[in-house]
């Protein structure tokens, strides 16, 4: 698979459900369950001993960079959607949860399940955000929780993303 890259002991273990952009880097100590998809030019860097885990139906948009650090794994749960430039590094993010465009979050860091992080978004080392929660500014403050009706729009926003994978798969073509 193009954008597919071994790093010595390090081998990319990635669902064959999955889509990865042409340009896009998915290197090392990475695990990616079915349907994930990593669009174009987003890199996920697995080059420690801390795998980057990302949970089934999960995609990861362009221009993204995911990575771990040492004695901090980075870990994503299911249906999670994660914006354009959102910078990932050694955190863990809950399942139907939505990184907003440019959003960075920092190492130990954990972001509940159900939650909104707004564009350009700060969350500083050692933060947890609970359940449930929109967070916005730098650093990311809980501005109210979410309801059941925004549930239902991240779990719609990451099956957009399983389909227009699909397409992409099945569509993609080199230009004339």
């Amino acid at each position: 698979m193009k954008g597919v890259y071994s790093l010595g002991k390090y081998v990319p273990q990635i669902a064959t459900s999955c889509w990865i952009a042409p340009n896009a880097a998915v290197i090392g100590n990475v695990i990616m369950e079915e349907n994930c998809s990593v669009w174009f030019s987003a890199t996920i860097r697995g080059d420690t001993d801390e795998p980057i885990t990302i949970g089934a139906r999960t995609n990861v948009q362009d221009n993204a960079v995911l990575h771990a650090d040492t004695k901090v794994p980075l870990t994503i749960g299911k249906d999670v959607t994660i914006g354009h430039k959102a910078m990932l590094h050694g955190c863990t993010i809950g399942n139907n949860s939505l990184i907003g465009i440019g959003a960075t979050i920092l190492n130990k860091s954990v972001i509940g399940k159900n939650c909104i992080i707004g564009a350009h978004c700060l969350i500083p080392e050692n933060k947890t955000i609970p359940d449930n929660s929109l967070v916005v500014g730098s650093p990311g403050k809980v501005v109210r929780q979410l309801t059941e009706e925004h549930f239902k729009a991240l779990k719609e926003s990451a099956d957009h993303y399983v389909k227009n994978a699909d397409w992409f798969k099945a569509e993609l073509k080199p230009g004339r």
